[in-house]
């Protein structure tokens, strides 16, 4: 009888460990390979043979918020909101997402300036506010699509549907990890966390090399990647992997060459070689109690503290060289927000959003300073963002609706300008008026402080060259230092 390599692998992937192979072999190509990368040298298999030009930074990571984060509420204080309370609109209404508006809400939380630079942050980040010198606040971003799906995709990947590569595929393609036991893109999960509405495709490498996929950790779990152990492997595993090896090689032979095969080839090795780096990188104990503390390891509320492992974790991944990192919310169940979109407070906003609040600001505030405490900040970017922001009107009685005509992202770290702010909405938060952002000029800046020109970073897809950026993209001059 002849079998057929889906067979084979339906029967023995998880000899390599079954969510391993997911993570480097979902989507429409083969996998996740990841090749050591010495930051002077790109590596072989990487798309640039060098930098467009010397890299301020060598590592993402996106602190991605979920469900639309109210800007007026938390980075774009609006003084005119508690003048106009209560009173219609003084400008025309776009069409929301579900088109049921309400008059003008005041902000129930409270703007102080913090820092040397006297950034104004809200009370809900009370201990983000403490690194507000760090900090370089867009206030002027928009979005095209005001779903969370279409959303997501286009802070992703730029395009509102699925097929593009996301920007952390991107960033692995044309960079490579530095660590060849490790993916270049990991998405860390905890909890109670879900996948943004979207799904997995948010994190696929869509028409680039499949080895450049996200691969899904999950942070507060034994085994981060199901049947990945540090022990148990040996020999078995191995004559298992060099079968399937066998497999693709003799269909390679065959086939006269097939990119997504020889990746294949190569994940098993990675795959193989993850069983070992995975365990350590999860493995905290030797962190000291005083750093559990100050990302908040050991708070009583289950989601903060399945949220500070993954910063902390994030950290970890920075020092073993892990080129991109995604964190995920987790939902609290308040409002509208559910799993897969937790900042999504169309109702009891207060409450939806103070709670969201706890849950992030600790520990990304401790992930800022401990990545300047070990030297790592400076060579390490944070873009923190969700797919759009929030109405200054209400909806219901204490709610608002998506806003994509305007909201804030922030950004902190190597060769930015801490401390300031760049672009601005009307008075009233509802439309961005002053240098207005879209999201590639967003990647367009992340992608150069990579090294990388996003004009050149390209992929030769369906007769044309295909970029992160498409045809659009500024690079955020103003905000680098």
């Amino acid at each position: 009888m002849r079998r057929s390599r889906r067979l084979f692998l339906e029967r023995c992937s998880t000899g390599f460990g079954a969510a391993a192979l997911t993570a480097m072999m979902q989507g429409d190509g083969w996998g996740n390979a990841a090749g050591a990368a010495p930051e002077a040298v790109l590596p072989d298999d990487a798309a640039l043979r060098t930098f467009h030009h010397p890299p301020k930074v060598k590592h993402v990571i996106f602190c991605y918020m979920s469900g639309g984060v109210s800007h007026v509420d938390s980075f774009d204080p609006k003084p005119k909101l508690e003048a106009f309370h209560g009173q219609p609109m003084p400008v025309q209404v776009e069409r929301t997402q579900f088109n049921r508006n309400g008059n003008v809400m005041a902000s129930p939380f409270t703007f102080k300036r913090s820092g040397e630079s006297g950034l104004p942050i809200s009370d809900m980040f009370p201990e983000i506010a403490s690194v507000a010198d760090e900090l370089a606040v867009v206030r002027s971003m928009t979005t095209p699509v005001n779903e969370h799906a279409q959303g997501n995709f286009v802070m992703h990947s730029g395009f509102p549907f699925m097929g593009h590569p996301s920007a952390g595929a991107w960033c692995s393609y044309g960079l490579g990890s530095e660590n060849e036991n490790l993916p270049g893109f990991v998405v860390l999960q905890s909890g109670n966390a879900v996948v943004p509405h979207g799904g997995l495709s948010l994190f696929s490498s869509g028409f680039l090399p499949a080895q450049h996929q996200g691969s899904v950790l999950k942070a507060d779990q034994a085994e981060a990647i199901r049947n990945v152990r540090p022990r148990g492997l040996r020999d078995d595993q191995r004559r298992r992997m060099e079968f399937a090896k066998s497999f693709d090689q003799q269909f390679l032979d065959q086939a006269g060459g097939d990119p997504q095969v020889e990746a294949a080839i190569e994940n098993y090795e990675t795959a193989f070689r993850m069983q070992t780096s995975v365990p350590e990188l999860c493995d905290i104990s030797d962190e000291s109690e005083s750093t559990r503390r100050q990302y908040g390891l050991d708070s009583g509320d289950q989601e903060k503290a399945a949220y500070a492992r993954q910063c902390l974790l994030a950290r970890r991944l920075v020092e073993r060289g892990v080129r991109f990192i995604e964190l995920s919310c987790l939902t609290k169940g308040i409002g509208a927000g559910g799993a897969a979109n937790p900042w999504d407070q169309h109702g009891d906003l207060e409450n939806g959003h103070r709670a969201m609040g706890f849950q992030v600001d600790q520990p990304i505030a401790a992930l800022i300073k401990d990545l300047r405490a070990r030297g790592l900040l400076d060579e390490t970017l944070i873009v923190w963002a969700g797919e759009f922001g929030r109405t200054p009107f209400s909806q219901g009685s204490n709610g608002r609706d998506h806003n994509p005509q305007g909201f804030s992202v922030w950004l902190a770290g190597g060769g930015i300008k801490g401390g300031t702010w760049y672009g601005a909405t009307d008075e009233l938060g509802y439309h961005a008026i002053e240098n207005k952002c879209t999201v590639y000029d967003l990647w367009a800046t992340v992608l150069h402080l990579l090294g990388v020109d996003h004009e050149k970073l390209t992929y030769r897809y369906s007769g044309r060259d295909m970029r992160l950026t498409d045809v659009h993209g500024n690079v955020l001059t103003d905000i680098l230092s």
